[in-house]
């Protein structure tokens, strides 16, 4: 089975009991099985991927795998109000990423034959997250998806595309494209791969970083510049007078005219603890704006929230209360 469901027990595990409060992991939806998800009154369904393996297929930096649980416990600890709406989402659980996780361990990457070994770990960890997500979407919820390494968004555009039975596009706050070379699978290629296989649409990457994008994937994303646009994180700060929301108008006029995906790797996000973490970037309110923003749109179908590495954080708890931040901006009403 792809995914461990999650009870009530295993919230409160995770959740500070207080006098006098009311916690968000005492309030938020749990459910058995996925006909229980169905008959559930929240729209919004969290879901967490452990793994960093497609980082490592990448030669990135692991971490990643630890961010869900970080982020749980977080989030758990949110108080329960009139704002933060727990009712509104049911914490399905996690996808099950434990063997793919043991084997990746013991490979090396002086094996001549790493990148075909662990390529198809993460091809494992695509079928598990594509799967997971087609029955959340099926099942008319919007899934909220915490990584994990951003070669998971392969499987969530699979997911849902297979669900509506069409391409899906996509916006993407990023310091890379992630539209790298159809080698083996690795987090840097997730969305050149969904597109090579009629999973994604149009897609938009905000606020790009100049500096760590090589001229063959601006060479790339120009043979198919009708349908992958993006624009420079270096334009944005540098223009003057110039506010974020125009700047998101531009990506919103590509991809919000039909179901679409968002995602954020917390690598975009300035000081961020992230597998690739960088002193330049978005504020982290900057980031919650852009995420408010399209995934209150009635077309946004799921939000991927991506490449947290806790241990890299500036301070403890960095990254998850980071990401607790987003989870309840997306659910809030």
């Amino acid at each position: 089975m792809s995914v461990i469901f999650y009870n009530k027990e295993v919230l409160k595990q995770q959740t500070r009991w207080r006098y006098g409060e009311v916690k968000f992991g005492e309030e938020a939806v749990t459910i058995d099985n996925w006909e229980e998800l169905k008959e559930s009154k929240a729209q919004y369904v969290l879901v967490g991927i452990p793994e960093d393996v497609g980082v490592r297929a990448n030669y990135g930096s692991p971490g990643a795998a630890k961010a869900w649980k970080k982020c749980l416990s977080a989030l758990c600890n949110v108080q329960s109000n009139e704002f933060t709406n727990a009712k509104n989402l049911v914490i399905l659980g996690e996808i099950d990423c434990a063997m793919e996780m043991q084997d990746a361990h013991q490979l090396t990457s002086d094996d001549p034959f790493y990148p075909t070994k662990i390529g198809s770990l993460v091809k494992e960890i695509d079928n598990k997250v594509s799967d997971t997500i087609e029955k959340i979407v099926r099942a008319n919820k919007t899934p909220i998806i915490i990584g994990g390494g951003h070669n998971n968004s392969y499987g969530n555009l699979k997911g849902i595309s297979l669900a509506y039975s069409k391409p899906i596009h996509c916006i993407n706050m990023d310091a890379h494209t992630d539209f790298r070379p159809l080698e083996h699978r690795h987090s840097g290629n997730g969305f050149s791969h969904a597109y090579e296989d009629g999973f994604l649409g149009n897609y938009f990457i905000f606020g790009l970083h100049r500096n760590y994008t090589s001229a063959s994937v601006f060479d790339r994303m120009e043979e198919f510049k009708k349908r992958v646009k993006f624009n420079l994180f270096e334009d944005l700060i540098f223009l003057e007078k110039n506010t974020l929301l125009n700047n998101f108008k531009e990506g919103q006029k590509h991809v919000v005219h039909d179901i679409f995906g968002l995602e954020l790797d917390l690598d975009a996000i300035a000081g961020m603890g992230s597998s690739a973490m960088t002193p330049t970037g978005f504020s982290l309110e900057e980031a919650r704006q852009f995420i408010r923003y399209f995934s209150k749109h009635k077309n946004c179908g799921y939000v991927h929230l991506c490449e947290g590495a806790p241990e890299k954080g500036l301070f403890p708890n960095q990254v998850a209360k980071a990401l607790a931040n987003f989870i309840t901006d997306i659910i809030s009403k």
